[in-house]
């Protein structure tokens, strides 16, 4: 299985590595599932660690070795409602396949969220969610 971090997911684990995100991190560096992110998702948790708790910085460096990185598919259409910043996420997360985006940005993401036919084929889930399945 693979999984596509959001920057959400990477800020979490970075900023609280006893929390679930981390734990998932943790089981996939171990091997459970394939760990892919982009470039576009570690900057923006990284910018959002400096701010608010460069504490993490490191962690999230850490972190990163472990992490496929997947391109941007630029020729790819987001769904409707979907905002602008988050569509590079979404595509990413296609470009590598990946079998679910996680993602704690119900606020923009919600409306995919656990509902594949709306997500082009892709589960959007919360890390909840994830491991409660």
């Amino acid at each position: 299985m693979r999984l596509f971090l959001d920057a959400n997911i990477l800020f979490t684990a970075a900023h609280n590595p006893q929390g679930k995100a981390a734990l998932v991190i943790e089981l996939g560096q171990a091997g459970l599932w394939q760990l892919v992110s982009s470039a576009y998702a570690l900057e923006e948790a990284r910018r959002n660690l400096a701010l608010k708790f460069p504490d993490g910085l490191e962690r999230l460096d850490a972190l990163a070795q472990g992490l496929r990185m997947s391109p941007d598919a630029a020729s790819r259409d987001c769904p409707s409602g979907l905002p602008d910043k988050d569509c590079p996420i979404y595509r990413a997360a296609h470009a590598c396949r990946a079998d679910v985006l996680l993602t704690g940005d119900l606020r923009d993401f919600g409306f995919l969220m656990n509902d594949r036919n709306k997500a082009g084929g892709l589960l959007v889930q919360t890390v909840a969610d994830f491991l409660n399945t």
